[in-house]
């Protein structure tokens, strides 16, 4: 999977940048995507966060991570339709995440784990959404929270 990075921050180590990658790359074996899947995480401020959910999500207020999947279609958009030989090449967009390093590093001390484990829990949770999981109705939160769960403690990252 190739993962792009963006740290509007200029605060996120290449070592952090990197284990965040390998945590990703574990999900998506363990979610067995195809190799050419393509995604972004752009690591941003409380700031700019706060205008990416206010402004697609008209909540204006910070949040931890943002999601947006490639295969969502907006409201007024029409769906795509191609015929199975023109898939053959064209790599598997999942989407975008951000994720805002200052509300990880509170989260982080409000919940009395480390940084890196906050920031492992955001990236997943906002690829498992990339990857049409959802926890709108109890029944879809079981089984993403679930799942979410069952991928940190394989790979090994515990509160």
């Amino acid at each position: 999977m190739e993962i792009t990075f963006i740290d509007d921050t200029k605060q996120v180590t290449k070592e952090e940048m990197s284990k965040i990658e390998e945590l990703l790359q574990f999900a998506a074996d363990y979610l067995k995507l195809p190799e050419n899947t393509e995604m972004s995480v752009t690591f941003m401020d409380n700031q700019g966060i706060q205008e990416i959910n206010r402004d697609y999500r008209d909540k204006d207020a910070p949040t931890d991570v943002i999601s947006f999947a490639i295969e969502d279609e907006g409201e007024e958009e029409l769906p795509i339709f191609f015929a199975e030989e023109e898939w053959e090449g064209l790599p598997n967009e999942l989407g975008d995440i951000m994720i805002s390093i200052e509300k990880a590093q509170e989260q982080a001390k409000e919940y009395g784990h480390s940084y890196e484990r906050e920031v492992g829990f955001l990236a997943l949770h906002g690829f498992l959404h990339i990857n049409r999981y959802d926890h709108m109705t109890p029944e879809d939160e079981k089984v993403m929270f679930g799942l979410q769960k069952e991928i940190l403690n394989a790979y090994g990252l515990k509160r």
